[in-house]
């Protein structure tokens, strides 16, 4: 049997936003809508086993109910830039996941989905429609189910004519209703002010319609007479707001929903660029899958000898970026167990020197490499390195960790001199992003970095004479 599952996409993503952490990659990219989304998106997939997918989006801000009444969502705040870029995101997943997707310009996604449940009705159609909004609940019948979500997007709650006659005494037609007297905050829908939740429902048990409700006055008491009499034309307008539009201009052919399943190598490249790494691991993308990933990057660990460090001299070159494994969380004491270095050129091979070849006679050319400060070495943490390498005579000349903490520093504000900008491009020329700040920020970061190098050992960053050159104009700028 066919089944058809609709997602508001809009809807959803707003919620999965505010349910999940800021999340974000390894290049800056927010990633928390789209990790909910995904998990909602194969959690469908795996327990529902959907012959047809559509994922309905609102295509712009402005549509024709704005015409009726221009304040129509005035009321919402100004979607987060953190979510509002992960939007496209989520329709390039889609693209990976073949999942069909549609928007038009002057409807919302609410209006896609009543036009689509409408042909499901007519087919005699399945449709699971998901959404966190309510108002979809006016969809409801025997081929369509409604599921709301709770709890962010964790739970869902399924509707279908029944259960909305048990939890509300009312059809799905009469949400519109309930809509027209009580209205909607979220979609600035003004409805009749007073009129909340359980008074609604009430009047729409006894007189079954707004129309009805407005037909009846004189049955109502007091001040609620007055309000409705008050704001009967507010209701009808609200009821019409409400109203799902269910005549879209879109291509209705069925089979344009079918879905096939997901492409495993979009779908995995699409994970690995949001690093999802549990999805990664969680999935089984077939033969071009992460499996066959993993074993194409295998890297072949090469161990130094004393036959073959020589070599290694000569490839390290005039500059290397190189990792010290240390034994130990205190650097002062502990031990190194060796040295690695990732050869750019073979992407495979991985060159490790061991502490004991390290230390051993024939160690020699390694260790004055290490020594010597005109040959640039870039390392991650370089401080650590340092201390557990003291007594081998190394100068580590750009730190990572230290380029990062500085690149933080620029941040800040402080009342400084500008003697100190030369400074920033001679101690670390890696930082060149630091040029678009202001003078300040340099010279702050650069004080800030050599106070907190003296502070550690003057002698062994040969920064003394920097330092005490700048000292003077330090304190004359406070």
């Amino acid at each position: 049997m066919n089944k058809l599952i609709i997602i508001d996409g809009n809807s959803i993503a707003n919620r999965a936003f505010y349910a999940l952490p800021l999340l974000s990659n390894s290049n800056g990219l927010h990633t928390n809508a789209v990790y909910g989304f995904t998990t909602m998106l194969l959690k469908l997939i795996e327990e529902e086993k959907p012959t047809h997918f559509l994922v309905a989006f609102d295509a712009g801000k402005i549509t024709f109910r704005h015409k009726e009444y221009t304040e129509y969502k005035g009321g919402r705040a100004k979607t987060p830039p953190e979510l509002s870029e992960q939007f496209p995101l989520i329709k390039e997943l889609l693209k990976a996941f073949q999942i069909p997707q549609f928007e038009l310009t002057g409807y919302e996604a609410d209006d896609i989905i009543g036009t689509l449940t409408k042909l499901a009705d007519e087919k005699g159609e399945k449709v699971l429609l998901v959404s966190g909004d309510k108002d979809m609940l006016q969809l409801a019948s025997e081929q369509v189910t409604v599921a709301i979500t709770r709890k962010g997007i964790s739970e869902v709650e399924l509707y279908n004519p029944a259960e909305i006659k048990e939890k509300y005494g009312l059809t799905p037609a009469q949400i519109i209703d309930l809509k027209g007297l009580m209205g909607d905050t979220s979609d600035n829908i003004p409805g009749i002010p007073g009129v909340g939740e359980k008074t609604a429902l009430k009047m729409l048990h006894e007189f079954g319609s707004v129309e009805e409700v407005l037909a009846n006055t004189a049955s109502l008491k007091g001040k609620m007479k007055e309000k409705v009499e008050e704001h009967a034309k507010d209701a009808v307008m609200s009821k019409e707001l409400a109203t799902i539009f269910r005549e879209v201009p879109m291509e209705t052919e069925w089979d344009s929903f079918r879905y096939d399943g997901f492409d495993g190598q979009a779908l995995s490249g699409m994970f690995r660029k949001l690093e999802f790494k549990s999805l990664l691991e969680k999935m089984d993308f077939g033969p071009s899958s992460l499996a066959d990933e993993q074993a194409a990057e295998t890297v072949e660990i090469i161990v130094v000898t004393e036959e073959t460090i020589e070599e290694l001299v000569r490839l390290l070159g005039d500059s290397a970026p190189i990792h010290v494994e240390i034994v130990g969380e205190n650097p002062h004491h502990a031990e190194v167990a060796g040295i690695a270095w990732f050869d750019e050129k073979e992407e495979d091979k991985c060159y490790y020197v061991p502490s004991e070849l390290l230390k051993s006679k024939a160690g020699e050319p390694l260790r004055q490499w290490l020594g010597d400060t005109s040959k640039k070495k870039q390392v991650f943490d370089q401080h650590r390195a340092e201390l557990a390498l003291l007594g081998r005579e190394s100068r580590l000349k750009v730190s990572i960790s230290m380029c990062c903490w500085l690149v933080t520093c620029l941040t800040q504000r402080s009342r400084t001199s500008r003697s100190a900008v030369y400074l920033t491009n001679t101690v670390c020329q890696a930082l060149r992003p630091m040029r678009k700040f202001s003078a300040k920020a340099q010279s702050f970061a650069c004080r800030s970095f050599l106070r907190s190098a003296i502070t550690l050992d003057a002698k062994l960053w040969g920064l003394r004479a920097l330092y005490r050159c700048c000292a003077k104009s330090w304190r004359r700028a406070g």
